[in-house]
């Protein structure tokens, strides 16, 4: 697939299904414990999380028009919170971005989208290396590796468990687990809608990086995808990151940068 703004819009439109599927599993909870809201704006979708303030959960995608943006705007200035505004090259607005520049916003940095067909790999997994489909009783190991290898502190892994755990049944979701020698060591998400899955996470332990885990969580993905008949294949991540080289090794290729704009 040659990259165009068709394109683009079916990759950004797959990032904003699978926020959309997992906030509303959360927001489902019982008494919605994390206070999620989500909010359509003419093009763009706004998430909310009343208890977990990061850009992650707290964010505007797709095309933002003059006329709404003083309600987006509204909508978080009145749950006082801070929030990300995501927009992809196809969609800049010049008037747009004057206006958020007057209102006190600044682009704070770059985050990159790649893509690939949907294709079976050979992955020619190591010996010591096996990758599985999650168990829906093993959410807490997934939160430990999660917390563990994000940086985040153990003392959030209920929270971790319970907010994906709700995530197992629901159509188009997959969780991974990969084992180093029977260690449990690395984790991944996919999520898959029409036709088109989104590698939504991943993460290794420190003291098992540098293995091989993110590549052959990627490419048993990527085959899971293609044996799902999704066409597309689709994951954001820092450019130039670790993670960025690996995609780029199973085939995977640049979409385009988005850039991110927030509230000085």
């Amino acid at each position: 697939m040659i990259m165009n703004h068709d394109l683009a819009e079916i990759l950004e439109r797959s990032e904003i299904n699978y926020m959309i599927d997992r906030m509303i599993a959360i927001q489902e909870r019982e008494g919605n414990p994390e206070g999620v809201e989500i909010n359509e704006f003419g093009l763009c979708t706004a998430f909310y999380s009343r208890t977990m303030p990061w850009g992650l959960f707290n964010n505007v995608k797709g095309l933002i028009e003059e006329e709404v943006l003083e309600n987006v705007l509204m909508f978080y200035e009145e749950r006082e919170r801070k929030f990300e505004i995501q927009i992809i090259p196809s969609k800049v607005n010049q008037d747009v971005l004057k206006l958020l520049s007057q209102r006190g916003f600044y682009q704070s940095g770059f985050h990159t989208t790649l893509y690939c067909d949907s294709v079976g790999i050979n992955s020619g997994q190591k010996e010591e290396i096996h990758i599985r489909e999650l168990l829906e009783d093993e959410f807490e190991i997934y939160a430990e590796i999660h917390c563990l290898g994000t940086g985040l502190s153990l003392e959030g892994k209920s929270y971790v468990a319970a907010n994906n755990k709700v995530l197992y049944a629901r159509r188009g979701w997959k969780y991974y687990i990969g084992f180093y020698n029977d260690i449990p060591a690395a984790v991944a998400v996919m999520y898959m809608e029409d036709n088109v899955a989104s590698l939504t996470f991943a993460t290794t332990l420190p003291d098992y990086r540098n293995k091989g885990f993110q590549t052959h969580l990627l490419q048993r993905r990527i085959n899971d995808a293609y044996k799902n008949a999704c066409k597309l294949v689709v994951s954001q991540t820092s450019y130039c990151s670790s993670s960025h080289r690996n995609m780029e090794r199973v085939g995977m290729k640049i979409g385009y940068t988005r850039s991110t704009w927030i509230r000085a």
